[in-house]
């Protein structure tokens, strides 16, 4: 009797260990890479470090978490649109071996419509609370942070679900202002102000996510264009887009460069972030030269990570005075 209330309780537990890691991948938990962004808004608030306090990095991990929260739920309504059009089981299905299944609970058939909603709507609302939490114990509050974290509260929740977002040709603008709310937000509330440098580097990460997005619009362009979802790669020709992201590929590295001739960005900046311009070179290539899209898109989470590492490093020499 002992034996087999035992094994029920470790095949209950078995079984809940199951589900919370269906629910970590429909809100995409193993994609940190948005996430990073916190610690550029850290690196930049931190100098001098003696002025920063307990409390603005309790503000930081709490706009962290939300984001979290946020961008979980963004993704899990990402993938009931994408479930309900179909365009999931085309991009997902066995005709596409390149993709895992498993990473589409719906499409996989470990979790239904109503559940992932739940999950969405819960996410939603704790990254609200958490959201109003930073900003209520921080130290400052400009109105240009709270408007732009309110935006993109309501922008990620109508990125394919509601309005719709991504299918009225905004996808590639959203990922480069995603990416950059959420540097510059967290950094306002602490400090109260923002910086050209500050800028630049939130722009370079927004095109993290672009750049791998893109290469994931480049795979996924036939069940795209099969549901009308007008992201660059569906709407051009197959040359159009490679032309399209070789141009983003050469802006990425004009951002930096030009912000370091103009003096917005140390004059080491460009020459700093040139082992992430070679990677990206790199990507393009095994991307549109090889015709490997997919280990291209592999590449677009190395350069964003290698990004993010230099840039933090950036700003630490720049707060210790190291950089001049």
């Amino acid at each position: 009797m002992t034996d087999s209330i035992a094994a029920g309780r470790s095949a209950s537990a078995a079984h809940g260990a199951s589900r919370l890691r269906v629910y970590a991948r429909l809100g995409k938990l193993d994609v940190y890479d948005y996430y990073l962004g916190i610690f550029l808004a850290l690196s930049a608030a931190l100098f001098p470090i003696g002025a920063f306090t307990a409390g603005q990095a309790r503000v930081l991990a709490l706009f962290l978490l939300g984001e979290i929260a946020v961008l979980m739920a963004m993704v899990a309504l990402d993938d009931v649109t994408g479930f309900r059009d179909g365009s999931d089981l085309a991009n997902y299905g066995p005709d596409n071996p390149l993709r895992s299944k498993a990473r589409k609970p719906l499409v996989a058939g470990t979790l239904t419509v109503p559940q992932a909603l739940r999950f969405a709507w819960v996410c939603a609302a704790a990254g609200a609370g958490l959201w109003a939490g930073a900003a209520m114990l921080a130290p400052h509050r400009p109105l240009w942070a709270l408007i732009a974290a309110g935006a993109l509260f309501v922008v990620s929740l109508q990125y394919s679900y509601g309005l719709k977002i991504s299918y009225h040709g905004f996808q590639e603008a959203f990922l480069v202002a995603l990416g950059a709310v959420l540097v510059i937000v967290p950094y306002g509330l602490v400090t109260g102000g923002w910086s050209g440098f500050l800028m630049v580097q939130a722009v370079l990460f927004g095109f993290g996510p672009l750049m791998f997005g893109v290469y994931s619009n480049t795979n996924d362009v036939a069940g795209d264009r099969a549901v009308g979802r007008p992201t660059v790669a569906a709407l051009v020709s197959e040359r159009g887009n490679a032309v399209f992201i070789g141009a983003l590929s050469a802006a990425e590295f004009l951002i930096g460069a030009v912000a370091s001739v103009t003096g917005v960005a140390p004059w080491w900046f460009a020459v700093l972030m040139l082992p992430a311009t070679a990677l990206r070179a790199r990507q393009y290539t095994t991307g549109f030269v090889r015709g490997d899209i997919m280990t291209a898109r592999r590449t677009g989470f190395a350069v964003h990570r290698l990004s993010v590492v230099l840039m933090t490093a950036a700003n630490v020499l720049v707060g210790t005075g190291v950089g001049g």
